[in-house]
């Protein structure tokens, strides 16, 4: 089923800031780190979003900090976090994430923490609910590298049956639960993609509640089940890591028959389909016939797409060529600067990351690389500018070089990864010209592939 896609970008963030001055500048700092840390974020079926009534967005947590920075820019509206309340104990992070005004969840697992004030927490959301206003909660209560969604706690659905079920006429309170689910082709990966899908809202109807003034037990289990289906719909959800593994190799070979290269959602619908399609005890053969082309393809240096070379003429491929080194060759000495001005910084975001990786949390890398970057790249801009003006440039150049430092490390971003591009198509290019039987037996392979992938499909 298609859904309707649109890439958000940096002004579409900016345009969304709302709040208080402070809140406005976290809005763009945020938004300005996380549309360069990704290349390309999208959202995907935002018709099913709602526009007015209180509403509760809930989501998968597979990246730690950086899931609910990327619903704080994406979501068009102003929306307040329930945290855990040890975050807020933390150093910075928990006066940031009062700025933004996220609200505190004491969880019995917490050493010392009194779950007695949750009843003060969700007051609060109950009256900011009651008048229209919005949260957002990661009902599975941690962040995890898991493949699939981790069993949810009760919390969303307490607090939604909660609201709606008080005051003199419960039945006239407009609440929704909207799912999100949240897709990253690589998250700890710099400049890899990001999708925001959301799910159909889920209405709230009130329920009797009990003595103590709590919705049953029974119609909070009910609601979070349902809660659970909603974001199945819009998550991955594999046996294994084995199993996600290959479905990601069946994407990307499959990708140009698919038609999903360039929209995330098509991607991760596809991927969703082959995990309830091929289960993992009917995929071992087509698994391992994936991996080996697979292995193939990374000893070319080539990737699926590049197999598209076969449909274009000889001086398509040559004047394409010409034209993007053209390009590169006319950016290289600005490149090359921001190149060098940028790698301490870069190199040490990098290094941050990789101790989290070592460690098994992978769920933090990405977190930390963006944390990172918001201090050292503007701190990189300030000492390029403290040098300048230390040697004599006077004021005007040493301010003047900090939105050029910024300029520079953009053009070295995308040239960086123009010429990346640029060389599998070179690698194809020369498989495709010297030595033409391979390539024409890759295109032969991967026909055959798809052609046992869609034979399992239909059976």
């Amino acid at each position: 089923m298609k859904k309707n896609v649109k890439n958000l970008r940096l002004f579409d963030v900016l345009r969304h800031g709302k709040g208080v001055f402070l809140l406005r500048v976290i809005h763009i700092v945020f938004g300005i780190a996380l549309t360069l840390f990704f290349r390309r974020i999208e959202i995907g079926a935002a018709e099913n979003l709602p526009q007015t009534g209180g509403l509760i967005f809930v989501s998968n947590h597979p990246n730690a900090l950086v899931d609910p920075a990327l619903l704080f820019i994406a979501l068009p509206r102003r929306i307040a976090f329930l945290a855990k309340s040890t975050l807020f104990k933390i150093p910075v992070l928990g006066l940031l994430i009062r700025a933004v005004g996220a609200l505190p969840l004491y969880r019995q697992q917490d050493a010392g923490a009194d779950v007695s004030k949750n009843q003060k927490t969700f007051a609060v959301v109950r009256e900011l609910l009651v008048k229209g206003g919005a949260i957002a909660i990661f009902p599975e209560g941690i962040s995890h590298n898991k493949p699939q969604l981790q069993p949810l706690k009760t919390g969303a659905a307490r607090i939604a049956l909660g609201t709606v079920s008080v005051g003199e006429n419960p039945s006239s309170l407009e609440l929704q639960i909207v799912p999100v689910g949240l897709f990253y082709t690589n998250k700890t990966t710099f400049r890899s993609e990001a999708l925001l899908l959301y799910g159909a809202p889920i209405a709230v109807a009130p329920v009797a509640l009990d003595a103590d003034g709590q919705p049953p037990k029974t119609a909070v289990k009910a609601l979070t089940a349902k809660i659970e289906d909603a974001l199945r719909e819009v998550t991955l959800n594999a046996e294994s890591e084995t199993q996600l593994a290959a479905a990601l190799v069946a994407e990307e070979v499959f990708a140009s028959f698919t038609e999903s290269e360039n929209n995330l959602a098509a991607r991760q619908e596809f991927l969703r389909d082959f995990l309830v399609e091929i289960p993992a005890k009917s995929n071992a053969e087509l698994e391992k016939r994936l991996a080996g082309y697979d292995r193939k393809l990374d000893e070319f240096g080539i990737e699926p797409e590049f197999l598209a070379l076969a449909d274009y003429s000889k001086f398509f491929i040559f004047k394409q060529a010409i034209v993007r080194l053209w390009y590169l060759i006319l950016l290289a000495p600005v490149a090359l600067i921001g190149i060098i001005a940028h790698f301490p910084a870069y190199q040490i975001c990098k290094f941050l990351a990789y101790t989290q990786t070592k460690k098994g949390d992978f769920d933090m890398a990405s977190t930390v690389k963006v944390l990172a970057g918001i201090v050292l790249m503007p701190l990189t801009w300030l000492i390029i500018a403290g040098v300048l003006y230390y040697f004599g440039f006077g004021k005007v150049a040493a301010l003047g070089s900090i939105p050029v430092s910024f300029l520079s490390g953009y053009i070295a971003l995308r040239t960086l990864e123009e010429i990346a591009e640029l060389s599998g198509w070179a690698n194809a290019i020369i498989l495709f010209f010297r030595r033409r039987e391979k390539f024409l037996r890759l295109l032969a392979e991967r026909k055959n592939l798809h052609e046992a992938f869609t034979g399992k499909i239909k059976k």
